[in-house]
């Protein structure tokens, strides 16, 4: 097993956190084989147990979305056990994942976003400019909040309004920053400067805490809760990549195009990209409305 977790940090160069949930699953599936099955080894088992450890979990009534990580991570496994030949057939290759509904991500409205962002009053320290510039950057940008603890001083690119971030698969990408958000930022680094000094602003990671440690996910999740608990009593709606799918929902619904939010957002494909498409139906009744003759 150790072996295949580093396999995905350094040859697929999987992030921290995937490597981490698929540590989590691989040894949950494990326990259950011995406790179940008294099977010590993983890659003992054979597609019936496979089987029965997802039933098992679908009858503890765990979200299929989660069954199907779980799974995914399964299928990873045993695809390296095959290539690296500790096995000589893949049970994979019988096990179904269950059917997941679609599920339309959750938005904050650009009224409500917007009246955050623009009057309220963060209040005039490094922590605030510093808040302040966590929810301008996921809002602002749309990367992930893995791409946005990522981010280095030399990432950055004011001259040429610019970011460059890293993110899924080590994939690099330039994402524009608006002038609004250039304005927060240069003043969170003037902040940044006077606390710690300025060889602090030359390189190393941009965000970080008050005793200039790197910004960690928890944080990154209290800041955006504390703040959009403000706009929405809607858990769902209060956590960081509500951000991102807000700035791709308000981005379709004033017109961009659809491989442009692709690019922006990282994709790997335009599939990943359309589920928006069904958020903007008000926008696209309105377009035919005013366009169609017959409408």
């Amino acid at each position: 097993m150790e072996l295949f977790f580093d396999y995905l940090r350094f040859e697929r160069r999987y992030s921290p956190h995937t490597v981490l949930s698929y540590q989590t699953d691989l040894r949950q599936f494990a326990t259950y084989l011995k406790a179940t099955y008294e099977l010590e080894q993983p890659e003992q088992a054979d597609h019936t147990l496979i089987r029965s450890w997802v039933v098992t979990l679908m009858q503890q009534q765990m979200d299929p979305r989660t069954v199907n990580r779980k799974i995914a991570c399964l299928r990873s496994y045993y695809k390296f056990l095959l290539r690296t030949n500790v096995i000589g057939k893949n049970p994979m290759l019988r096990i179904k994942s269950p059917k997941v509904a679609k599920k339309l991500p959750d938005f904050v409205p650009e009224d409500s976003l917007n009246g955050l962002l623009n009057s309220f009053e963060f209040p005039p320290t490094f922590l605030g400019s510093r808040d302040q510039l966590v929810l301008e950057l996921l809002y602002g940008t749309g990367i992930r909040l893995s791409e946005l603890i990522g981010i280095r001083h030399e990432d950055l690119n004011l001259s040429g309004k610019t970011v460059r971030v890293t993110g899924k698969g080590n994939k690099q990408r330039i994402v524009p920053l608006n002038p609004s958000l250039l304005i927060v930022l240069e003043r969170y680094i003037a902040q940044k400067q006077v606390e710690f000094g300025a060889a602090d602003n030359a390189r190393g990671p941009l965000l970080v805490t008050e005793k200039l440690e790197p910004l960690y996910e928890k944080l990154v999740y209290r800041t955006v809760k504390h703040y959009l608990s403000q706009i929405t009593t809607a858990s769902s709606q209060q956590h960081p990549h509500v951000l991102r799918h807000s700035f791709a929902t308000h981005l379709l619904s004033k017109g961009a195009d659809l491989n442009a939010i692709k690019e922006l957002l990282g994709h790997a494909n335009l599939a990943a990209t359309q589920v928006y498409t069904h958020l903007s139906i008000d926008k696209l009744k309105s377009v035919f409305e005013k366009a169609h003759p017959k409408a």
